[in-house]
This record gives structure tokens, C-alpha cells and sequence, in this order.
């Protein structure tokens, strides 16, 4: 698979993929800053690494749920208008326009200028917090699969993406996340520990770590990561990205 990745920050991604360019949970707001959502008061610490205004044409958007400003804030929200959006059920209804849901295993046909990718949405549990989707993308005549994880814990439903798919590289949310008002403070995202064993079960050649840095509510980072993929005899899979380089 001919696949290009550019991490803007946090889990905003730029993919070109099957000759499409895809935009994942668009989170352009300068940093810091701070966002009330009573009980609950959430903090960034670094922005993105490319703005808004310097990114090429998207053909779409991937966001795997559209409550959280760490993964849909209003700079990024204006980027939605005039695009076709993928995103869970609950969201397309909230968002209205372009959006579209996904239920889990649910796949549909992206065409935009004659490009087409299949979307297959993914099973998600991030906590006591609202609905979320991953995202898996096939392009017609390829062998192998991109997974996008979307902001999930690892749980027993995701090991049945390596039996549908040939997974060839693997986005995931990382970060650890816990917030002490959701579920108490349960973790809402994979730890590295989870991601480990989720990456074995998926088959995944490549892991590129997302979502792990640039708010106060991630409790792990490059070094636990790191530690954990050792561990497993998996250091060879992760692929760490610099910001704003593709």
C-alpha cells in the first residue's frame, strides 16, 4: 500500500491513501487552552504542528466521535463544512451536512474525483464518555489494510479486525487517558500495554503511535510506549512520527 502520514498533533493525522488525502479528528485550536465541560475541565499544552490554512485540499474527514475537543475542536469543526465526514452514528445525527455514521463492521464506498477507498467502521469503548468508531480502509486492488483505532481501550471486539482484514500498518491512540469524573479514573484510551497485545492480535507490520501527547489527561507517553513494544519483541513494528513532517 502506497500510504503517506503526516502527524499534526494529538490524533490529527493527514493520510493520502489510494490517491485520496484524509484528515483524521481535526483539533486545530491554538495552544494552551482550556476547555469546561462541567465536571470536567480539560487542558492542552501544544498545538498543532501545521495550521489550518497550510493544509493541502482534504478529500474527507475520519473522526471517531465529535464530543471531545482532543479530537473535534472549533478550529477543526470548520473544516468540516463541504466534506464528506465519516463518523459513529450518534455523531452524523449531531452534525448533520455531509456526516455520515458508521455502526461497527458497517462499510461504505468513499468516491471523491473518481478515487475510491472502502471505509469499514471499527468497534470502540472510551469509557462512560459517548459513542466512538475506528476506522479500517481498504483500496480496491490492495492486499493490505489501514487500521485507525479511534480513541478505545483494547477490548475483546478489536481482535476480530486481524481475522477480517490483512492489517499492514496501524494508527493508535495511545495516551493512557484517564479523567477522574469519567468512570474513575478508569483509563478512556490504550495504555502501551494494551496497545502491545492489540498489535499482536492484529498482525499489524507497522505501529504509528497517536494521541499520546499535548493534553494534561494523557498519563503515558513515548517512554512507556517504547518500554512495552521492547518487551513484547514488538520494537521493530513502531514507526514514531515528527510532527508535521510527512
Amino acid at each position: 500500500m502506497n500510504l503517506t502520514v503526516t502527524h499534526i498533533g494529538t490524533a490529527t493525522v493527514l493520510l493520502e491513501i489510494g490517491g485520496l488525502r484524509l484528515l483524521t479528528d481535526p483539533v486545530f485550536d491554538p495552544a494552551p487552552a482550556e476547555y469546561r465541560h462541567d465536571p470536567v475541565v480539560l487542558r492542552s499544552t501544544t498545538g498543532p504542528a501545521l495550521a489550518a490554512h497550510q493544509l493541502p485540499e482534504v478529500d474527507a474527514v475520519l473522526l471517531s466521535h465529535d464530543e471531545h475537543p482532543d479530537n473535534l475542536d472549533a478550529a477543526g469543526r470548520a473544516l468540516l463544512a463541504g466534506r464528506p465526514v465519516l463518523t459513529t452514528v450518534s455523531g452524523a445525527a449531531r452534525l448533520g451536512g455531509g456526516a455520515l455514521g458508521l455502526a461497527p463492521w458497517e462499510t461504505r464506498t468513499l468516491t471523491v474525483n473518481g478515487r475510491t477507498l472502502r471505509v469499514t467502521g471499527t468497534p470502540g469503548e472510551h469509557g462512560p464518555v459517548g459513542d466512538v468508531t475506528g476506522f479500517v480502509m481498504e483500496v480496491p486492488g490492495e492486499e493490505e489494510a489501514l487500521y485507525v483505532s479511534g480513541d478505545t481501550v483494547h477490548i475483546p471486539e478489536l481482535d476480530e479486525i486481524g481475522r477480517r482484514f490483512r492489517i499492514g500498518t496501524a494508527l493508535l491512540h495511545l495516551g493512557a487517558a484517564r479523567i477522574e469524573a469519567f468512570g474513575g479514573g478508569e483509563l478512556i484510551t490504550m495504555d502501551a500495554a494494551q496497545a502491545a497485545a492489540l498489535t499482536t492480535s492484529l498482525g499489524a507490520r507497522r505501529v504509528v503511535p497517536v494521541h499520546y501527547t499535548s493534553w494534561e489527561h494523557f498519563t503515558e507517553g513515548r517512554a512507556e510506549t517504547t518500554a512495552h513494544f521492547a518487551a513484547a519483541g514488538l520494537a521493530d513494528r513502531l514507526h514514531w512520527l515528527t510532527p508535521g513532517v510527512a
